[in-house]
């Protein structure tokens, strides 16, 4: 199998293995609400969501927001998102998946945009924080993409080189951060983008997280053209 092959999985984390995104699009609608927008459908949400999220929101606005609609959006969209995420769980297998890959003697590591101070607790509530050798979230502005955040997580995973790593996401900003250090991607169905949306990554698209992890394999071993 080509476990044996992959050195490091590169999780990403909200709408990967954090099944979130109802919480993302109720959070979404009442900072939209703050400035007077109409409500997103989640099939509307998918088919446009981006990083960085201004242009998001210029997507669905027709322009960027203005700074103050982005301070009003952005503090709307968090508070009432952390509210929310508590009741949110674990994707589908998430727990098992990461138990297993653990056991089988090999590493794997959380990188995501979401703040540090709140990303770290909500791992070690689901119990799950054990399994990764490092877990980075976001410090700073939540304004800009994952690309240098990568850079930043791959260079304090001491003795994992670039090549035998496959990062795991569900957003097409997640395999622009994995060519970005020279790794590899797989694109996860469950969260914040479409099918179509990914499939123009040009990377695998998995409906599953174990189906996830089973193209991450064969992207190690050479028998998947990403």
């Amino acid at each position: 199998m080509g476990k044996k092959h992959v050195t490091h999985i590169v999780w990403d984390w909200n709408g990967t293995l954090f099944h979130d995104i109802d919480a993302v699009i109720s959070a979404t609608n009442a900072s939209f609400a703050e400035i007077g927008l109409p409500p997103v459908t989640l099939e509307r949400y998918r088919d446009l969501y981006c990083v960085p999220v201004p242009l998001f929101y210029e997507r669905l606005l027709g322009r960027l927001p203005t700074d103050d609609e982005w301070e009003v959006m952005d503090e709307a969209f968090h508070r009432h998102y952390w509210a929310l995420a508590e009741g949110a769980g674990l994707a589908l297998g998430a727990r098992q998946l990461l138990t297993e890959w653990q056991e089988a003697g090999l590493t794997q590591s959380l990188c995501s945009l979401a703040p540090h101070e709140y990303l770290v607790p909500l791992v070690r509530t689901h119990g799950i924080e054990s399994h990764f050798i490092r877990v980075d979230g976001r410090i700073g502005q939540s304004n800009t993409g994952k690309a240098e955040q990568m850079v930043r997580h791959i260079a304090a995973l001491e003795g994992v080189p670039p090549h035998r790593i496959v990062v795991i996401g569900d957003a097409l900003d997640d395999a622009v951060a994995a060519e970005h250090v020279g790794a590899r991607a797989v694109l996860y169905t469950g969260g914040s983008h479409s099918r179509a949306s990914l499939l123009a990554a040009g990377v695998p698209v998995a409906d599953t997280l174990a189906e996830a992890v089973r193209e991450a394999e064969a992207l190690a071993d050479g028998r998947v053209d990403g």
